[in-house]
């Protein structure tokens, strides 16, 4: 038998409804208990949506005791003293990624929901893609055989009106550019596909297709822990967008893991394949453009992960593995990546 769970939502920006969405599929396990933005007209918005209890105070949710965990979908920079209050009040916390605006801040957070009790989950949903779910399978049965490379391409588009928002593409709200804010899904799927990376060397800027203070260019050659060889390039300067690409060459095939369709050639002549959906899966100039089942896939997780005493499969503490690759990626000129935790 599981519990029935109390959730609040803390933020209601661009992904608060992609939330909603998926709390509603899972009503049978979840409430929700409350939908808290300090602005009126984010509140107003989605009231018109979401027929759900709306706070204008973040205490009406940590006050709550009926309230087992809360999901913090606000800018990067608020979330270290939100989880922090959560922690302090008992619940457990699925946040939005990234963790914090830099590494330092994330590890506190870490630390401080690991001393209170408190699940902290993470939002990195393209683990749970059918495409990836399929080839983390056939890697774990060796059916690729030893890798010798794995090389990832992000090129996404954004245009410059999505940077004109205030705040986007900064350091003081967002911490980051293209690899903080869009390449971490991916950069996320990749390590937990191929393990962690040694040594990073690259270069990364600000091209003249944007106008703004974060990086939205970086190419790099990266050393994995595991001796393969590779690279990575991402940007959000590519216009339409295209699909994230990590392609994994092994001793017995190759496997191709383009956006949601992954197709591996193996040496023996068997092929297999899993078909792209319909959507561009946000990677051109709206960003929501992707079904909101993955996301599902990753609160019901949490759900799980609550129910059975177990972490989930993104914790806070995975997480800090794609912040510090992204540190690396950013200082490039042959950065070293340090260890997680």
């Amino acid at each position: 038998m599981t519990k029935r769970h109390r959730t609040a939502l803390v933020g209601l920006g661009m992904v608060a409804g992609v939330h909603a969405r998926s709390l509603l599929d899972l009503e049978s396990r979840v409430d929700v208990a409350w939908a808290f933005s300090p602005t009126e007209a984010r509140r107003s918005a989605f009231a018109a949506e979401f027929a759900f209890p709306l706070a204008d105070r973040l205490e009406m949710i940590l006050e709550d005791d009926s309230v087992d965990s809360v999901i913090v979908l606000t800018p990067p920079n608020s979330h270290l003293d939100i989880v922090q209050r959560c922690a302090a009040a008992g619940k457990h916390v699925l946040l939005e990624k990234p963790l914090e605006i830099t590494t330092d801040r994330a590890a506190e957070m870490v630390r401080v929901c690991e001393e209170a009790g408190v699940t902290l989950g993470v939002v990195l949903q393209h683990r749970f893609r059918e495409s990836a779910g399929r080839l983390a399978a056939r890697l774990a049965e060796g059916g690729l055989g030893a890798i010798v490379s794995c090389s990832t391409s992000i090129r996404l588009w954004r245009p410059q009106s999505y940077y004109d928002e205030a705040g986007r593409g900064t350091f003081a709200r967002d911490g980051g550019g293209v690899l903080l804010t869009q390449g971490i899904h991916t950069l996320d799927l990749m390590l937990s596909l191929v393990g962690p990376v040694a040594e990073v060397r690259g270069f990364s800027t600000t091209s003249s297709v944007h106008r703004m203070e974060t990086e939205d260019l970086v190419v790099a050659a990266v050393r994995y822990a595991s001796g393969a060889l590779g690279v990575i390039d991402a940007t959000t300067a590519a216009y339409p967008g295209f699909p994230e690409k990590i392609e994994i060459i092994g001793t017995k095939g190759t496997a191709v893991l383009a956006g949601t369709s992954l197709s591996i050639a193996y040496q023996d002549g068997m092929r297999e394949a899993v078909e792209p959906l319909t959507t561009t899966g946000g990677t051109g100039a709206n960003p929501m453009d992707f079904p909101h089942e993955w996301h599902r896939a990753v609160i019901a997780d949490f759900l799980d992960a609550l129910d059975e005493g177990r972490a989930p499969r993104v914790t806070g503490r995975n997480a800090l593995a794609v912040h510090h690759l992204i540190d690396a990626l950013v200082a490039a000129g042959g950065a070293t990546v340090q260890p997680a935790e």
